[in-house]
């Protein structure tokens, strides 16, 4: 469904993407796990046609990127910034708005607006929304015209958790309905979730990709044992033959009070790789 080979694109001389691949397939979610700066917006702009790029090939649903036609732009859904919402207008007419755009009989406002849970607030105006409310309004424009392609760039940065699984229930519904979803995140929970396939970026350099299992299984020697000792004391030690008998030790004697093993994540795979951690700012 969207293919890169080799693309780059600077900014005044600065690299800003250098020589990404990715391939994403129909009805999948894709992952683009990066701190802000990274390139992940640039990405989105890029496969979308709103930005060129200087080298490599761009292909989406099969077709070279520059030359896809304003139909074809149609099966794009694409949220980013909350960009969109006309703040006087209430939550309908500020998707009339669009509904007109795109040629949608308006009876598919109430039917959306119920999609994102927003049916209650339809008369009220945007400006009088939460954070999280807003964020759903901006899915709700989004989802309005049934693409097949949805582009969520940072769809919960700053909501709250209540707020992030309403929205994480929607993403997995529209996946489910074959809607494929190109996501960028830095919140290495959320990719986990959700993602199919995730691609670590830093710098515009794409420093591992893979489902979020499969990477945190293949820099598993990060896996650490703790445990917490009848002393009061707190120890931590690799999980491996080189701590087995001391392990063994401690847990024939009775002094472990508690013991647990802590696997690998996104963020310390990528703190690993880039020795930067995924909420940081550029």
């Amino acid at each position: 469904m969207i293919s890169c080979k080799n693309v780059y694109k600077q900014f005044n001389d600065r690299p800003v993407l250098s020589g990404i691949d990715l391939d994403i397939p129909a009805g999948s979610v894709y992952g683009l796990l990066g701190p802000s700066g990274a390139g992940k917006t640039t990405l989105i702009r890029i496969i979308t046609g709103q930005l060129d790029f200087d080298e490599g090939s761009v292909r989406v649903m099969d077709r070279d990127v520059k030359s896809l036609t304003g139909e074809d732009r149609k099966q794009f859904g694409i949220m980013m910034d909350r960009f969109g919402i006309y703040e006087r207008l209430s939550c309908e007419d500020n998707l009339k708005i669009f509904a007109d755009i795109y040629g949608i009989p308006h009876r598919r406002i109430a039917e959306t607006l119920e999609l994102v849970g927003l049916e209650d607030a339809m008369k009220k105006p945007a400006a009088n929304l939460s954070k999280g409310m807003r964020a759903r309004l901006c899915l709700a424009r989004v989802f309005m015209h049934s693409p097949s392609i949805l582009f969520l760039d940072e769809p919960t940065s700053g909501l709250d958790p209540q707020t992030m699984k309403q929205i994480h229930r929607i993403i997995r519904d529209k996946k489910k309905s074959g809607c494929t979803i190109f996501l960028t995140t830095h919140n290495m929970e959320e990719a986990y979730a959700l993602c199919d396939t995730v691609a670590l970026l830093n710098e515009g350099v794409i420093v591992d990709s893979g489902s979020p299992q499969e990477i945190c299984r293949k820099y598993n020697h990060q896996k650490r044992i703790s445990m917490h000792l009848s002393s009061g004391e707190d120890l931590e030690m690799e999980h491996g033959s080189a701590s087995a008998e001391r392990i063994c030790e401690l847990l024939r004697t009775g002094r472990v009070e508690t013991i647990h093993s802590s696997e690998p994540t996104l963020e310390t795979v990528f703190l690993e790789l880039t020795g930067r951690k995924l909420e940081e700012d550029a």
